[in-house]
């Protein structure tokens, strides 16, 4: 070495670890070099220039400078025994810890700066390299390289299938490892698993698949979710068209490209083993590698940088594109990974649009594009950046077909159709989709026959999120109700116009102009506290419950933390409401006009002939979310990360992400009901304590073959009696009111209502004493879980459920007339009211 360390001042270990990041700033601004002591060992923390051999990180052991504080005093024991340890800011080599005593026998600084001689483009043995024997290193011509750039540009390798993306990446580039880094819910997995359909299904190479999180099922269904435009929920529970069970048989006969390796505890040494054995290896896909630790998955937490190594050598050694998602965005932890090459997915203020930013290792960024995600159907569609244009915008719908009203409603819409963006109810969404799909293909017809049932929607005053793509679909539809006004009064004594339900839907037609998440009916002054001598002061109750509680509950989460942690993944259909009608039975939407003169649609149930004698029996629930606060599972303070967790813990309550569970039965509605519509990219949901408890129960019973993993959470510790006071209260007041009826009942109905909904005000100028959507939608959960377990019950006793829908809505087929036992007939908290009327005609609303 260049200066004998006895001339520069020593530090020992500790105050070197405390130090270090001021330590290697120095070495980086001024070169300076310190000794590090530690014991009866010395080691030298220098720069770079006095052991070039460093720069080449994976020539000696490599650590980014958090882990090399952490394990600080190893690395120098080790330096000093002669075995250099490199310290990476990122991955970018800034300085080498290495021995401080010159006579030891550890490698000189020019050690890999003396090759021996050899001609170029030829062998060479490494002389300081002994133990590798003396099997030559071959060294390459700048002719080499030309040669190999000119054969390995994107027109010879995999790509994404997506024009804009493949222009800005090159294509997938053989001998590197390329990351994909999303969070979550943002479409990462959906992008290897375009490249993975472009390179087996178009360009017909071998795909090795490795799966780490979705298994082989969850791969098909995606695969023809993407190839026919099915919804990808409605295809996991197994139901498929014609058409789509056509193309699922053409890929299972082309499907031998595409390997799927889904195995349990699936290692990157696996992976390793397995590719070189892959006859016209193209590519690998690694899908997932998860930045949560998690005991069943190898591939997560802090063993991700060691994998990346192994998935690097990979793709170096086998000369093929490896392409591994990751489920994070983190700078800190991409930071560790050995990636040659990194597409960062991020979400941009237009929803409809994810902006993908390409990065390479020694360049940094080098280019981006822009995807048009469609989470429906399991893929991503090319998009350009938004830029004013006089022509038709980026995805707009085409003029050739419909009027501008029946474009901007589509356009509008198309964040929501898209999946980008949540908030809608099924049936809305799938309206304005198909509404989409008729403008596209100039289907005329079609857009005929939507035309009802959109103005239905239009009318129905949804309540749709406070951002710029919510208010534009908003705007959208209030001028699709105007434009058809004039139309619809005209038409309003045309009689029925029935709209069937899709024979696969499984789904109710959801009235939304009646449906209690169309409007959160929260006006100013709702907030305010009722005046004295009230007949139900129900916040001031709803209030002295959560402040008398023992727990300190903290009913407002600050306006500045609710853009982060789990606020953001709370939304409206966590409720698991469902909207189901018997596979056996029509369901037909016509027009009916209130006595207020309101014209709206109503349900028609029809039955097969083989169901007999009979009548249908209409079950309305009383009071259920009142009822349901009697002990709704939530957890009072502050929401945790707690990460996977290996089972359902009753201690806790909060928000769990898990797999949606297999549901085999066609007599009754998935438990959790229209939350299965609406999976992220790997398939998975968020739900909250009620549903997690009730999967639990059926387990335990024998109704679900297991346990859903949980991939995510966000708890705190639970409690179910929060709400109980302000129960008991609104039972006691509805036992006097309902008897009394008239305008004191409303008011206490009104009150209630509005008390309940002040849980999660959507606007943001509503000052409510609470802002706790995670309490809310517990709520509702809860109401959910109580209504879909009556009918289950009754369901087991060997009633026919013909639909259930909302928290009080079922229907069942009575040959006898009477009520399935299982529900108790009242006017109090969790009975029912019962109706019957006879096949085909209207269903009355329901009256509390």
């Amino acid at each position: 070495m260049s200066q004998s360390p006895q001339d520069e001042g020593a530090i020992n270990a500790t105050t070197a670890r405390n130090k270090l990041y001021a330590l290697v700033k120095l070495v980086e601004e001024e070169g300076r070099t310190t000794v590090i002591t530690k014991h009866k060992v010395r080691a030298l923390l220098a720069p770079l220039d006095r052991f070039p051999a460093a720069r080449k990180t994976d020539a000696f052991p490599a650590h980014v400078l958090s882990t090399a504080q952490r394990d600080f005093g190893d690395l120098v024991t080790l330096a000093a025994q002669g075995q250099p340890q490199v310290l990476l800011r990122n991955t970018t080599p800034v300085a080498v810890l290495l021995p401080a005593d010159p006579s030891s026998d550890a490698l000189s600084a020019d050690r890999a700066a003396q090759p021996g001689a050899a001609t170029a483009g030829g062998a060479v043995n490494s002389q300081g390299n002994q133990d590798r024997g003396s099997t030559p290193r071959r060294l390459a011509t700048l002719g080499d390289a030309f040669g190999s750039v000119l054969t390995d540009g994107p027109a010879g390798g995999p790509t994404f299938g997506l024009p804009g993306l493949d222009a800005a990446t090159g294509g997938l580039q053989r001998g590197k490892l390329t990351l994909v880094a999303a969070r979550p819910s943002v479409g990462g997995s959906l992008l290897g698993l375009a490249a993975a359909r472009k390179t087996a299904l178009v360009d017909h190479a071998m795909v090795l698949y490795a799966a780490s999180g979705p298994n082989r099922d969850d791969i098909f269904r995606r695969i023809i979710s993407a190839e026919t435009g099915g919804e990808y929920a409605r295809l996991k529970q197994g139901r498929l068209t014609e058409h789509e069970q056509k193309v699922a048989h053409q890929l299972v006969q082309a499907g031998d490209l595409l390997m799927i390796d889904d195995g349990s505890d699936l290692t990157a040494e696996d992976i390793r083993e397995t590719a070189p054995h892959m006859e016209g290896l193209a590519m690998v896909v690694v899908d997932r590698l998860q930045a949560a630790h998690s005991a069943r998955l190898p591939l997560s937490g802090d063993r991700l940088p060691d994998a990346s190594q192994v998935l690097a050598t990979l793709a170096r050694t086998l000369h093929v594109p490896v392409l591994a998602i990751v489920d994070s965005d983190d700078p800190a932890l991409l930071g560790l990974l050995d990636a040659d090459v990194t597409l960062t997915l991020s979400p941009t203020e237009d929803p409809a649009k994810v902006q993908v930013t390409v990065a390479e290792r020694d360049f940094g960024t080098i280019g981006s594009a822009y995807l048009q995600p469609d989470l429906l159907h399991a893929r991503f569609l090319d998009a350009e950046p938004a830029t004013p244009s006089t022509g038709t915008a980026a995805g707009a719908a085409p003029d050739t077909v419909g009027s501008d009203t029946d474009r901007e409603l589509a356009d509008a819409a198309l964040p929501f159709t898209s999946g980008a963006v949540q908030g809608l109810p099924a049936e809305a969404t799938r309206l304005l989709a198909a509404l989409r799909t008729a403008l596209s293909e100039g289907r005329t017809k079609d857009l005929d026959d939507l035309r009802e049932p959109l103005e239905a929607l239009a009318g129905a005053g949804l309540q749709l999120p406070d951002h710029p793509a919510g208010r534009r679909l908003a705007a959208a539809l209030h001028t699709y109700s105007t434009a058809l006004s004039a139309a619809a009064a005209s038409q309003s004594t045309a009689g029925a116009a029935p709209v069937h339900a899709a024979a696969d839907s499984g789904q109710v037609r959801d009235d939304v102009a009646e449906d209690e998440q169309g409007d959160d009916g929260l006006k100013p002054g709702d907030e305010e506290d009722e005046p004295e001598g009230h007949v139900f002061p129900a916040l001031k109750i709803l209030k002295d419950a959560v402040g008398r509680s023992k727990m300190h509950p903290i009913p407002v989460i600050r306006a500045e933390d609710r853009d982060s942690g789990p606020w953001p993944l709370i939304s409206e259909d966590m409720d698991g409401e469902p909207r189901w009608v018997h596979p056996d039975v029509t369901a037909t939407r016509v027009p009916h006009i209130r006595a207020n003169g309101k014209r709206v649609r109503r349900d028609q149930l029809d039955v097969p002939d083989s169901y007999g004698e009979g009548v249908l029996c209409l079950i309305d629930r009383n009071g259920s979310y009142p009822s349901a606060c009697s002990a709704v599972p939530l957890a009072p303070n502050k929401l945790l990360h707690t990460g996977p967790l290996e089972a359902y813990d009753k201690a806790g309550a909060g928000i769990y992400l898990i797999d949606i569970p297999d549901w085999t039965r066609t007599d009754m509605p998935h438990p959790l009901g229209r939350i299965i519509d609406r999976p992220d990219d790997q398939g998975r949901v968020w739900v909250t304590t009620p549903h997690i408890k009730q999967l639990a129960k059926l387990v335990r019973e024998g109704h679900l073959a297991a346990a859903p993993a949980i991939h995510d959470s966000w708890t705190g510790k639970a409690n179910e009696s929060l709400f109980k006071p302000f129960y008991e209260a609104t039972r006691k007041a509805r036992t006097e009111l309902v008897q009394v009826g008239g305008d004191p009942y409303k008011a206490y109905k009104t009150r209630l209502s509005i008390a309940l909904r002040l849980l999660w005000p959507k606007r943001a100028e509503q000052r409510s004493p609470f802002w706790r959507p995670d309490w809310r939608m517990s709520m509702v959960a809860e109401a959910s879980v109580r209504h879909w377990s009556v009918a289950f019950r009754a369901v087991q006793q060997g009633h026919q459920l013909l639909a259930l829908r909302n928290v009080d809505a079922a229907v069942f087929w009575s040959p006898d007339g009477t009520a399935p036992d299982t529900y108790r007939i009242g006017t109090g908290f969790g009975e029912v009211k019962a109706k019957f009327i006879q096949p085909g005609e209207i269903i009355p609303e329901g009256d509390d």
